[in-house]
């Protein structure tokens, strides 16, 4: 049987950084990592606490892959939703999970990035937050080398499952009723993130909803950033009777400029974050539930690891007018 002392010897490291690899530290150079992990595949080694889990029958040891937002801290409520979902149905499932950053795989070829997965014995991925232009990802995806769930991606094959709301259906819904309730015909609609799915799907119903209501229809792309859609309301907001935004942290911004410029516009968001109920003025939003979206990506996985195939799985949301007492402890 294959040592880690022998992986060592292999890749003319001490034995400490093969440690240090296998666990994912941060201070160990690209090239020894690689170097590392190649030995590590080409010795077919598998890790004590990876043999001890597979002897224990658990289901298979699977990577969450999660591209994590450094802009600001304000969504990172997100995030740690995902994360703490995905750990509880792990548990429940006894899965042994492990956490990467998209920053750690990043400058990967779509080959180097199956051989770290496999030198770690991974057999199942759940990605979020994957975009268009992750071309490598995509690359991982169509491999099927691994049995993985997308979250928030329409990407589909026989080992491959996703996991979302209906966007479209979503923005068409919040986006009506504050239309509606204010009897708006000039709109000016923030979207997000371009090459994003979900910005994908949230503007295509907007524009069927403008196409539907007979709405003048002003688009924006506000990169989901509260700071552009400060920058994009102080610009057109004056001429037009309502803002719709595609997240909640730009409809934050849209709402502090309409303020400052003393002037009303109903504005409406997206997602249900907390920090939408402490802006002081009650606004439309789409609620996700993002803890059990991630509790549904791991039983989906679960299902893909014990012989599923993949299919796409749409969950519910919530229209929902968020304040302060809705949120508070």
């Amino acid at each position: 049987m294959v040592s880690i002392k022998d992986v060592a010897k292999h890749a003319g490291v001490a034995i400490s950084t093969v440690s240090k690899v296998l666990n994912n530290y941060p201070n160990i150079s690209e090239e020894t990592r690689e170097r590392v992990n190649q030995s590590i595949a080409e010795l077919n080694f598998v890790p004590n606490a990876v043999a001890a889990a597979l002897s224990s029958k658990q289901s298979g040891r699977v990577a969450i892959l999660i591209n994590l937002i450094t802009q600001t801290q304000a969504i990172d409520e997100i995030d740690m939703q995902y994360l703490s979902g995905a750990m509880q149905e792990a548990v429940v499932l006894n899965m042994d999970v492990i956490t990467v950053f998209f920053s750690m795989i990043r400058h990967k070829t779509v080959e180097e990035i199956i051989r770290y997965f496999k030198s770690q014995n991974i057999s199942g991925i759940i990605i979020y937050g994957i975009s268009k232009e992750d071309k490598v990802l995509q690359k991982l995806v169509d491999s099927m080398e691994f049995k993985i769930v997308v979250v928030d991606a329409p990407l589909v094959n026989p080992n491959t499952s996703c996991v979302w709301i209906d966007q479209r259906q979503a923005q068409i819904d919040v986006a009506r009723k504050t239309i509606l309730e204010n009897n708006a015909k000039k709109v000016l609609y923030i979207t997000g993130k371009k090459n994003g799915y979900v910005t994908e799907e949230r503007l295509l119903g907007m524009k069927q909803l403008a196409e539907e209501l007979g709405l003048t229809l002003l688009v924006k792309n506000g990169e989901f950033s509260e700071l552009t859609a400060r920058k994009i309301t102080f610009s057109y907001a004056k001429n037009k009777d309502a803002i719709v935004c595609a997240s909640d942290l730009m409809a934050i911004g849209a709402m502090k400029a309409l303020i400052e410029m003393d002037i009303f516009r109903p504005v409406c968001g997206f997602d249900g974050i907390t920090l939408m109920g402490y802006v002081g003025k009650q606004m439309n939003t789409v609620r996700q539930d993002f803890a059990r979206i991630s509790r549904e990506a791991v039983k989906e996985l679960y299902q893909l690891l014990n012989g599923g195939i993949g299919r796409n799985i749409v969950l519910d949301y919530q229209l929902v007018r968020l304040e302060y007492l809705d949120i508070i402890c």
